[in-house]
């Protein structure tokens, strides 16, 4: 809170209205409220205003108190300037910023608030593509920065600033991404027409397409002469519907002699973001034809595993000679592989390299030819039995007289390409009343060989051999043998060891769960979830193990559960399967809550601390121990409770760190307090405005301002403890009221010297305790001559209401194909490394847009000038450049600010002022503290750049010569 007293001034008051009136130097979201002490009534005064009316006042001396009580704002006023390589910034018809970029270029957007505490900045997006995953993410930082921006990136970008106070502030910007790709040229003939060659009599079509932002304008040439359709009944030019503004289709109507020529497609979005024209040129002859493609192998191809293969695609016709270019369905060609001449040669094949090939021969006429190719390398994998005893019977053993099948499968590539034979006692077997071989079996999985035994007989007992075979191939023949007799074939029994149904492990630790699995031959066991929703920690569905052992690594608690294990149908009897289940319990330390908390209170009240057991496994709480800044709290009872707790009165003894530690056998957790009285930190008002007041001498004084956060929350806060510290360190306790949340207080330091830095440290006090210092540093700048050498210009900005906005640049920088009829090539000093701003009116500008520059905030600290002789006066210094001869107008405005911000108008020109710089000397009486606003409007045409350097604001008259002094004084906070 800042204040001041002044007494023995006579006010002429009609209403209390008119005391806002006397207090100008209000500044920012303080609220003056007054206060009247010492009243001494006088006789009535009775004036006349202009038209003669009589009005009574009452003439009071008054010691006048002026109080400015500042209250936190919300973050309103919140808005969005851009830093990055922005084409144009403008605002639409519903008073939205449209952020206009060049595809590829960096995106760099910044959101400005106001307001305290500081607010909390997050940025989203709408709109644009549903491939942009900027949209399902929240950035929180007050810049986002997009390098490279992609046309899908485009749409509306919203920035929410949030601070807890009040409603939060939103502003939006529109991002347009502009871009133009080089548009296609496709050409067709009438439907009729398409196995004829192109000749005279004949319609064709030049299709003409281009992806762009904004919409192309399309321009067709024949030759090097434009095309108009209102001058030639041989043609017409049209959009298709289905394309609106992305196609044009030129239609050449019963070709003439001199259709026969090149044709030019040009696009152009009309040098948006210097976008440059595109164009593309087809030559149209007699012998124009669309591709025909022949192929050099089947449309299916099986080769061995190690070969060389060499596919062609031999153009047959086309004119233009098409492109051949080769493809893989769903995959990138090898890597081995080589393209020359519309050949592909494939090194050394494996079965990595199957697939379908595509060959495609375009050449922009018709559509373009295709030829597909299946390559299919040989390769066979696991060779699996199933031994199937009398389905009719429902038998599960193998019995004389009883039907016995025998299965083979081999994973092989081609799968139908593969050869079984099959063998009893190494004796090739064919086909007889008893012994059936079926090459292709109906009842098992596709590419299944099965050897069926009939009414089965005492000599049928044998080893039985399947063998599986590429014919003529390298690929090496697999093979499984197979010993059946009464007794060689048994089924299987699957059973958990004692004690093996609940396995227990420690979280992160191993374990083994085992299904024993007995049966001749003995099959393989599969190990699933019990919960078919849940994947295998190898992330599939099924692991085969030979033993019946899943073995399990650095366990987690989310694989806890059922865990089912069962008899493969492979590999043995092909029967119902064995099933058995082991539980797996994962055994893991008590969670907490809360993991760490702060509390304060104020002292001599009851505090109670819960620690609250979300989960644990084992469940049951073992021990729970409390202790403060490390030593045991032997005054507890040390029993398990379901949610601990411990409930005290504070006092200045027993401040510390509380720990609750929890134990299930397990393992042990922690919650942990850090418990006090002390106060909150004081959070310092990060947005006042250039604080700064010019004292005699060499000295300056500083208005800190801050609130205090949660100032109920502990013991009542009397005071604050003020540090300053430059060279040697000095405290002052400022004794203050109690504060109240949201409040805004402050205290004036003085006697603070030029140009000397300062940290300033502040902390709460309370009668018991004293708070965390938080700090700032505070410099004195003196800005002489701003040249807008730094990209921060000196502290000045740009006005978001204008239609567009000044420029930086230096000779090093600007355009080297801007034209030599306007501007400057070089800032004031002549130097080409030296930088000036200035308004650049090319399109898009148009007649009466406008750009306003805004000088930083100057503080007015004496209203009057010396010896009562008025205000004081103020110089406002530049150098202008306004050459061209559709210059526009260059104005000057004072903005002072008060209850309500006013713009004065103190200097304008128009029209062009010749090539040199020019100086202009502005002096003003400001009545509070302003800002100097340099306004430009562009003229009638391109030829009306204006520029502004060496810009200075000083205290007294402008003097005589060409030098510019100093100008005004503000402090530069560094946060």
């Amino acid at each position: 809170m800042y204040w001041g007293c002044e007494t023995g001034y006579v006010f002429y008051l009609s209403s209390c209205s008119r005391i806002e009136q006397l207090v100008k130097w209000c500044i920012g979201d303080c609220v003056p409220v007054l206060s009247f002490h010492n009243t001494i009534a006088d006789q009535h005064k009775s004036l006349k205003d202009s038209r003669g009316v009589a009005s009574h006042f009452l003439p009071v001396k008054v010691t006048l108190c002026l109080f400015f009580l500042c209250v936190d704002t919300a973050p309103a006023n919140a808005k969005i300037v851009h830093e990055g390589q922005a084409c144009v910034v403008k605002d639409d018809n519903i008073s939205e910023r449209i952020y206009t970029i060049r595809e590829g270029d960096h995106l760099v957007l910044k959101c400005l608030v106001k307001g305290h505490p500081l607010p909390q900045v997050r940025w989203t997006k709408t709109a644009g593509s549903a491939s942009d995953k900027f949209q399902e993410t929240s950035i929180y930082n007050e810049t986002l920065i997009i390098e490279g921006i992609q046309r899908v990136q485009g749409g509306r970008y919203y920035c929410k600033a949030d601070n807890g106070v009040g409603v939060a502030a939103i502003k939006s910007i529109r991002v347009d991404v502009q871009y133009l790709d080089k548009p296609v040229l496709t050409v067709h003939q009438t439907i009729s027409d398409v196995r004829g060659s192109y000749y005279q009599e004949k319609t064709v079509f030049l299709r003409c397409t281009v992806n762009s932002n904004p919409p192309a304008r399309f321009i067709w040439k024949r030759g090097t002469t434009p095309i108009e359709q209102s001058k030639d009944q041989g043609v017409d030019i049209y959009e298709p519907l289905y394309t609106q503004g992305e196609t044009k289709v030129l239609k050449l109507k019963n070709l003439r002699l001199k259709d026969f020529a090149n044709y030019t497609c040009q696009v152009s979005v009309r040098n948006v973001c210097e976008i440059p024209d595109s164009s593309v040129t087809f030559l149209l002859t007699i012998g124009t034809t669309p591709p025909a493609l022949r192929l050099s192998v089947n449309e299916s191809l099986v080769v061995d595993p190690g070969k060389d293969v060499t596919l062609s695609c031999e153009v047959t016709a086309g004119l233009p000679k098409p492109t051949v270019i080769w493809s893989r369905y769903l995959n990138p060609l090898p890597r081995n592989s080589l393209v020359r001449n519309g050949t592909l040669e494939l090194r050394s094949v494996t079965s990595a390299d199957s697939g379908f090939y595509n060959c495609t021969a375009a050449n922009n006429v018709g559509n373009p030819a295709k030829r597909n190719v299946n390559l299919l390398v040989r390769s066979m994998g696991n060779l699996t039995f199933q031994i199937t005893p009398d389905s009719n019977k429902d038998s599960e053993n193998i019995q004389m007289g009883r039907d016995l099948k025998l299965s083979c499968h081999v994973d092989a590539q081609p799968q139908d390409k593969v050869n079984y034979m099959w063998y009893q006692n190494e004796v090739l077997i064919y086909n007889s009343d008893s012994l059936i071989v079926l090459h292709s079996d109906p009842d098992m999985a596709p590419g299944t060989s099965s050897l069926e035994i009939i009414d089965m007989k005492f000599r049928d007992q044998a080893t039985y051999s399947c063998v599986a075979n590429f014919p003529g191939s390298t690929v090496p023949e697999l093979r499984v043998d197979v010993n059946i007799t009464q007794n060689s074939v048994t089924p299987p029994i699957l059973t958990v060891p004692e004690g093996g149904q609940v396995v227990s492990v420690r979280e992160g630790g191993t374990t083994d769960l085992v299904c024993l699995v007995d049966g001749k031959p003995r099959p393989p066991v599969l190990w699933s979830r019990a919960d078919k929703d849940l994947a295998m920690p190898t992330g599939e569905w099924a692991v085969e193990t030979h033993d019946g052992r899943l073995h399990l690594t650095n366990v987690t608690r989310d694989l806890m559960g059922a865990y089912r294990c069962q008899t493969a149908p492979y590999n043995g009897l092909n029967i119902k399967p064995r099933q058995a289940q082991v539980q797996l319990n994962v055994q893991y330390a008590p969670v907490l809550d809360p993991v760490f908390q702060d509390v304060r209170s104020p002292n001599y009240q009851f505090v109670t601390l819960r620690c609250i057991i979300q989960k644990s496994n084992p469940p049951r709480i073992a021990s729970v121990r409390w202790t403060r800044n490390g030593e045991p709290l032997t005054s507890l009872t040390p029993h398990p409770q379901e949610n601990p707790q411990l409930k005290f009165k504070l006092d200045p003894s027993n401040n510390g760190t509380y720990k609750c530690h929890v134990s299930n056998g397990v393992g042990s957790s922690t919650c942990t307090f850090n418990i006090s009285s002390r106060p909150y930190n004081a959070e310092f008002y990060f947005d006042t405005p250039n604080p700064i007041c010019n004292l005699k001498g060499n000295n300056f004084s500083y208005n800190l301002q801050w609130t205090q956060s949660e100032p109920a929350a502990t013991d009542r806060i009397i005071g604050y403890w003020v540090n300053v510290r430059n060279m040697n360190l000095f405290s002052k306790q400022i004794d203050t009221k109690e504060p109240v949340k949201g409040s805004l207080m402050s205290y004036i330091l003085t006697d603070l010297k030029i140009p000397l830095s300062y940290e300033i440290r502040l902390a709460p006090i309370t009668t018991y305790s004293t708070g965390d210092y938080v700090s700032r540093t505070i410099k004195y700048t003196e800005y002489h001559v701003c040249g807008f050498e730094d990209k921060h210009i000196c502290g000045f900005s740009q006005d978001r209401g204008d239609n567009f906005d000044w420029t930086r640049q230096n000779h090093l920088t600007q355009n080297p194909k801007r034209s030599s009829n306007t501007g400057t090539e070089m800032d004031r000093s002549g130097t080409k490394e030296g930088c000036y701003m200035y308004i650049e009116a090319s399109r898009p500008r148009v007649l009466g847009d406008t750009a306003r520059l805004l000088s930083p905030l100057y503080n007015v600290t004496a209203a009057r000038g010396p010896k009562g002789s008025g205000r004081l006066p103020y110089c406002i210094s530049f150098f202008y450049h306004m050459k061209g001869k559709q210059i526009g107008t260059l104005d000057v405005w004072l903005r002072v600010k008060s209850i309500a911000s006013v713009d004065t108008k103190v200097w304008s020109l128009i029209g062009n002022q010749g090539p040199d710089w020019n100086q202009a000397n502005i002096i003003v009486n400001p009545s509070g503290p302003f800002q100097v606003v340099f306004q430009a409007i562009r003229g009638s045409g391109y030829e009306g750049d204006i520029a502004i350097d060496d810009v200075s604001v000083t205290k007294g008259k402008c003097k005589q010569e060409n030098s510019v002094s100093n100008t005004g004084m503000y402090v530069t906070i560094l946060l």
